[in-house]
């Protein structure tokens, strides 16, 4: 089976556990219409073993979306790309870069660098399981299999299998003796790593991840790559997104002010109160709307404050946006 629908990923936002849910994915879209959207890593476990219906659901506003899968077996991998297109991802994602303990463990994420030919059977599975893409996102290297020469081996095998866009994390990862948060922050940077696999793989699509904080950064790579990830800045500083679309992608909309965002987020929170979530489980993911702006951290302190009691609606959002940013701002 060929998957041949093909996705943009010039701009895309990274799957980040615990934060890009249902609800940041929401708001992110409201902001930009054209980044790719990624969720967080969801195992094949959970899908089979548990509620996938929890996991997997989202809001059909939220596509173009893509789903990463966190496992190492291919027949369960299969049928978890099966799952995920019956309800309407665009995009299977296999996560080879997540260096937890707890990942590691159970044979998934980063450590399967180490196993290139099995990743390559996973693709193949869930390839022929289903018809929109499958990609993969990984590490330049793991522990002392840093070598550019093992990196192209394993893009190589991957590829062969039918992988064709490669999300690639500019950093190694040491599977022991760093946490996963030292894994983001302290082995260097390598872009130069990945711009060489684009220029020794020039068929393959290649899409690069990794300290990256402003769209003219990101305009600047994507001269060497053909697409950028970006994961923490894109959620600690959401209104980023805002410029995407008319920066990155030619697309003259209107760019909303962050006042316009708030308003079109009011709806949906309204109905997701009617259905028993509460409002602090969305308003989290707004506090930094503000970023950079005067008033920002009374804006973040108010929403902390009061978000999180009980029977609290959407009202809390306006006092936050009238009590503690000025006008001038808003607008």
């Amino acid at each position: 089976m060929t998957n041949q629908k093909k996705l943009s990923h010039r701009f895309c936002v990274a799957p980040m556990l615990d934060w890009t849910n249902s609800h940041c994915r929401y708001f992110h879209r409201i902001i930009s219409k054209q980044a790719l959207l990624y969720t967080e890593m969801v195992t094949t476990g959970a899908l089979i073993h548990g509620n996938a219906q929890r996991f997997l659901k989202f809001n059909s506003q939220e596509n173009p979306i893509a789903l990463q899968l966190g496992g190492s077996n291919p027949k369960d991998l299969a049928l978890c790309a099966r799952m995920a297109e019956e309800f309407g991802y665009n995009e299977v994602n296999l996560n080879v870069g997540c260096p937890s303990d707890r990942v590691q463990n159970g044979r998934f994420g980063a450590c399967l660098m180490a196993e290139p030919k099995l990743v390559g059977d996973c693709v193949s599975a869930m390839q022929e399981a289903v018809k929109i893409p499958i990609t993969v996102k990984s590490r330049i290297g793991i522990d002392e299999q840093d070598s550019y020469e093992e990196l192209t081996k394993f893009v190589e095998i991957v590829a062969n299998s039918g992988c064709e866009t490669f999300i690639i994390h500019a950093r190694k990862a040491w599977l022991k003796g760093l946490s996963p948060k030292e894994n983001r922050e302290i082995p260097p940077l390598r872009y130069d790593v990945v711009f060489q696999l684009k220029q020794d793989f020039p068929q393959l699509e290649i899409i690069i991840n990794g300290g990256i904080t402003t769209l003219e950064q990101s305009a600047e790579l994507l001269k060497s790559v053909d697409g950028v990830m970006i994961g923490r800045e894109a959620y600690q500083n959401p209104y980023l997104l805002a410029a995407v679309d008319s920066f990155l992608f030619n697309d003259d909309s209107q760019i909303l002010s962050r006042e316009q965002i708030v308003f079109e987020l009011l709806p949906y929170i309204q109905r997701q109160l009617k259905n028993g979530v509460r409002l602090n489980s969305i308003a989290r993911h707004i506090l930094g709307l503000f970023h950079g702006e005067y008033g920002a951290r009374l804006w973040r302190r108010y929403l902390s404050e009061n978000a999180f009691k009980e029977n609290v609606n959407e009202q809390i959002i306006l006092n936050a946006l009238n009590f503690t940013i000025p006008k001038s701002i808003q607008t």
